[in-house]
């Protein structure tokens, strides 16, 4: 099991990278779902789950929604 370390601008990245996969096939895509997959890929430091429901809030991506839309 190959662990890789991340900078935390990259875990940011990860948390939105994974949240929108998880949108896009139609599963869950919370915070612990968000963090259930990281954690499958062994990504490091695994953030919590707190720690991603503020990153999906800061990036707009709560409530179903993909992003910042025209007029936020």
């Amino acid at each position: 099991m190959i662990e890789t370390r991340y900078t935390r601008q990259e875990i940011v990245e990860i948390v939105k990278m994974v949240r929108l996969d998880l949108y896009n096939r139609g599963l869950h895509c919370g915070a612990d779902a968000i963090r259930k997959e990281m954690e499958a890929e062994n990504i490091e430091p695994l953030p919590s789950g707190s720690t991603i429901g503020r990153i999906l809030s800061l990036n707009g991506l709560t409530h179903r929604r993909t992003g910042y839309y025209e007029g936020d």
